[in-house]
């Protein structure tokens, strides 16, 4: 006959060994290493470059946008960490459990707005207004750029799932955000935004824990895949750090030259005459990039480039060393 547990004083079970029982509440347990959401962050790298395409219109520049690293956190923590006036739009993305929540500044929506219809943005001034709703302009403007937002969401996904994006609902109140239970952990993928009129914000996007879980063997297979030889986010790495690169750059005007005895006698107040060439190399490195001619613009001595490369000078042998 089994054993009946033992209960203690507060008529908590006890098990056999001693230890309390604790409750547990699904969807809050403890947090998996960051590495497991390597996957996540590898689509976020992805979606970032999309989100650019999607700025652009919006914000009249290409701006710069980054994914930052993927964190959990239980929903109330988040939520109570936004200002209580806030853009909230909740899509479904089928068959994705639970859906997905944009979350965007309303200052950032108000810039953007008066940059959107030929302002420059960054005088529009949200903290005077003290407004708790969204002008029409702003929800008009809000639902094309959430839709984009999805839009892009669902093609960076597409190679793990297919997903049916569908609006569910927006609020302007972060105390009536819903996506899942306040002590239920989700997954937050921000991304920072700056460039142009509006100036620079974040924008987040937050998932269930449990249905980023439910994709994880397909995230988890997709880095293996990309792991070989030619790995295109690599690339897109490296040439966004060689873009940052300084190089020397100069121009030789003329190259006269002396003899020893010359160069011995010379002395303060001696002029060395010089021929001018009609046109001068412009040098990166030790290489002859372009030719063009020496001019003034605004008071200031100028370069204006005529030909890039040696090509139309020297027969098509491109470009050149010039020690």
């Amino acid at each position: 006959m089994a054993k009946e547990p033992e209960t203690g004083g507060n008529g908590q079970a006890r098990s056999g060994l001693g230890h309390e029982v604790q409750p547990f509440a699904l969807g809050s347990e403890a947090l998996r290493p960051g590495a497991r959401l390597a996957g996540l962050d590898r689509i976020g790298e992805r979606l970032a470059r999309r989100l650019r395409d999607v700025m652009e219109p919006f914000v009249r520049v290409k701006p710069k946008v980054e994914a930052e690293a993927s964190l959990t956190s239980r929903f109330e923590t988040w939520r109570d960490a936004l200002p209580e006036f806030t853009s909230l739009s909740l899509y479904r993305l089928r068959p994705m459990k639970g859906g997905m929540l944009i979350a965007i500044a309303p200052e950032y929506v108000t810039r953007l707005v008066d940059a959107f219809y030929g302002g420059t943005g960054a005088g529009a001034s949200f903290a005077q207004s003290r407004k708790r709703e969204f002008t029409p302009a702003e929800e008009r403007l809000l639902s094309r750029l959430t839709d984009a937002i999805t839009g892009a969401v669902v093609e960076t996904w597409h190679e793990i799932v297919p997903l049916e994006p569908s609006l569910a609902s927006r609020e302007t109140n972060s105390g009536y955000a819903s996506l899942v239970r306040g002590d239920e952990s989700v997954v937050v993928q921000r991304f920072s935004i700056a460039g142009g009129g509006p100036g620079a914000t974040t924008i987040d996007l937050v998932f269930p824990l449990s249905a980023m879980r439910a994709h994880e063997a397909q995230l988890h297979a997709k880095i293996h895949a990309e792991a070989g030889p030619v790995d295109s986010e690599f690339r897109y790495r490296m040439a966004r750090a060689l873009e940052n690169v300084s190089l020397p750059v100069r121009s030789v005007i003329a190259r006269p030259t002396l003899s020893v005895q010359e160069l011995m006698a010379l002395k303060v107040g001696d002029v060395i005459p010089i021929t001018l060439s009609p046109r001068v190399p412009l040098i990166v490195g030790n290489r002859r990039l372009a030719e063009g001619t020496i001019g003034e613009q605004e008071g200031r001595a100028a370069f204006q480039i005529e030909t890039i490369g040696t090509a139309e000078r020297a027969g098509g042998k491109g470009i050149e060393r010039h020690e």
